[in-house]
């Protein structure tokens, strides 16, 4: 079901909402659907920021590594030990 939507602009505005669709040969409500498309999918992912902070604070651990056969050695020799107590 399509949906109507009124968005009050003042002449500048539609101005340059009209000159950039005319530049991209789309009409103006094209223009704006596409444009809203835009913002909703950045508004889904997750901000830069966000993410490097998440880097960084993983970064400041210091946790054990090795090579990845030893480390799943280690880790199902665990899954053992545990189903044999």
């Amino acid at each position: 079901m399509a949906r109507r939507l009124q968005v009050v602009l003042r002449d500048t505005e539609y101005r340059e909402i009209q000159s950039a669709a005319r530049a991209r040969h789309m009409s103006i409500a094209e223009w704006v659907r596409h444009a809203l498309g835009l913002a909703r999918r950045r508004e889904r992912s997750t901000p830069m920021w966000k993410k490097l902070e998440a880097v960084r604070e993983a970064a400041r651990h210091n946790f054990p590594t090795g090579d990845m056969e030893s480390i799943l050695a280690e880790i199902d020799g665990g899954y053992r030990a545990d189903s044999e107590s």
